[in-house]
């Protein structure tokens, strides 16, 4: 039966009690062997944090949602094929990442497709960056202090947009989620080294081109 829709196909039905009380490592098993209900069990676990960790690396809704749902598809048809040499986080992650990779490069090809932006409730249209949700509340308060903010939150989110696919990618999950560069660099099948360069690169280019907001 295909994979389709955001649960894909769970109808809106939990996994079996028995099934949740499971170790990870014994629903792999279950579902390498052909369990339909242990696999929707795993994504169970994950699904959460697969969407929120695209929609911070994609900032599009619509774009999280089609990771989503590619990234368990490829999980799915790959799990046979899950060796358990690292753990089953780290791999799916790997596929979560990889997916979005492709979106980045896909929409660094079309331009009209760079710098997206969200509305506000209040109409203003800005970038839901990360630096523009931690404002300070007392900025809230100082019209000039605010618009500020967002002058820089957008700058931030051109800034990125001048990077590679991968080095947005290694930027993000090292300041956003606060990911060590090893486990970045099993996530992108690459070796730490690599990934402290991508990050140096990554931070050259955003410190080049913030000079003009300061």
């Amino acid at each position: 039966m295909p994979l389709t829709g955001m649960a894909f196909a769970l109808e809106g039905q939990a996994a079996r009690p028995a099934l949740k009380a499971l170790s990870e490592e014994a629903l792999i098993r279950e579902a390498q062997a052909g369990s339909r209900e242990a696999f929707e069990a795993l994504v169970h676990r994950y699904d959460q944090d697969v969407l929120r960790l695209a929609l911070n690396l994609l900032r599009r809704p619509e774009d999280a949602r089609d990771v989503y749902q590619e990234a368990f598809l490829k999980a799915y048809k790959n799990l046979p094929r899950f060796r358990f040499e690292c753990g089953f986080y780290t791999w799916l992650y790997r596929i979560v990442t990889n997916v979005c990779l492709d979106h980045l490069r896909r929409r660094s090809s079309r331009p009209e497709d760079q710098a997206p932006a969200l509305s506000d409730p209040a109409g203003d249209t800005h970038p839901a960056d990360f630096f523009d949700r931690q404002q300070e509340h007392r900025a809230e308060a100082n019209p000039e202090r605010r618009l500020m903010g967002k002058e820089i939150g957008r700058q931030i989110e051109l800034a990125l947009d001048l990077l590679s696919a991968r080095e947005r990618m290694v930027f993000e999950l090292k300041h956003y989620h606060g990911l060590k560069l090893r486990a970045i660099g099993q996530m992108l099948g690459t070796s730490e080294e690599t990934i402290k360069n991508s990050l140096f690169r990554a931070t050259q280019k955003l410190r080049a081109q913030l000079e003009i907001v300061r």
